[in-house]
């Protein structure tokens, strides 16, 4: 008899809300195991991890502060003592505030860049050293970069930091055939995204795509699923902006 092969292993940020969930369903779904990280939403992460389980997958939930070097690391404890190691690393934890540049309030802008700025140089940081040779890191940046919407200066400045960072991190993983991409959302139907908007403002993004709608967090999940799988080998050191065509 042969046995089956371990899954991959991956380790989702942001995993119980939004797109973070959506993809750790999705990655599982593809027959990975996923480490749930999530910052502050216990019952939200455990919800996923039991739809997981209860359809035969594999998950725990596992609780850090992205910002934090030491709970990051134990993030990675985590998905070793429970699963052998990681293969794959999705940063999708992330924080929003906006705001014109002239209003900016500088400690929103402080803990904005503490989560987006820091928070992704310490998960890429840990990635580097963790991942085993033939994984894949994906980060999460916003196609906003791009678009220049106002009152999403701060939010952008910190994303267009994470596709720097992803570039450079594809660069210096040379030789142990990991790849190392971001994937870059439009316009997405997530709690973070709807929150303070308007009707008219919603159907107003809706309709700036060649595909007239928003994006949905499947949508966005199914790409990092790309990237993070088999088929997405010979992808490394991109942004891909995922925006149903809008830029």
């Amino acid at each position: 008899m042969v046995d089956s092969p371990s899954p991959r292993v991956a380790v989702v940020t942001g995993a119980s809300r939004g797109i973070g969930r959506t993809t750790a369903l999705t990655l599982v779904a593809a027959g990975q195991a996923v480490v749930v990280g999530y910052a502050g939403s216990p019952e939200a992460a455990a919800d996923v991890v039991a739809q997981i389980t209860a359809a035969g997958g594999q998950a725990i939930a596992s609780q850090a502060d992205v910002a934090d070097e030491h709970q990051v690391a134990a993030l990675f404890d985590t998905a070793t003592a429970t699963f052998g190691g990681v293969d794959v690393v999705v940063h999708s934890a992330g924080r929003l505030s906006l705001s014109t540049i002239a209003d900016l309030d500088l400690d929103d802008l402080d803990a904005l860049h503490r989560t987006n700025i820091r928070g992704s140089f310490v998960v890429a940081r840990e990635a580097a050293r963790r991942v085993r040779n033939g994984g894949a890191v994906v980060m999460l940046s916003t196609s906003v970069v791009g678009l220049q919407f106002p009152t999403y200066g701060a939010y952008v400045a910190s994303k267009g930091a994470v596709e720097a960072m992803t570039l450079i991190l594809a660069r210096e993983l040379r030789g142990r055939d990991i790849t190392v991409n971001a994937v870059a959302p439009g316009p997405t139907a997530t709690d973070l995204f709807l929150d303070g908007k308007d009707e008219a403002t919603i159907e107003r993004l809706a309709k700036q795509p060649p595909l007239e709608r928003l994006g949905t967090p499947a949508d966005i999940a199914e790409v990092i699923s790309f990237l993070a799988g088999p088929g997405g080998r010979w992808v490394n050191g991109q942004v891909l902006r995922a925006n149903g065509g809008i830029i």
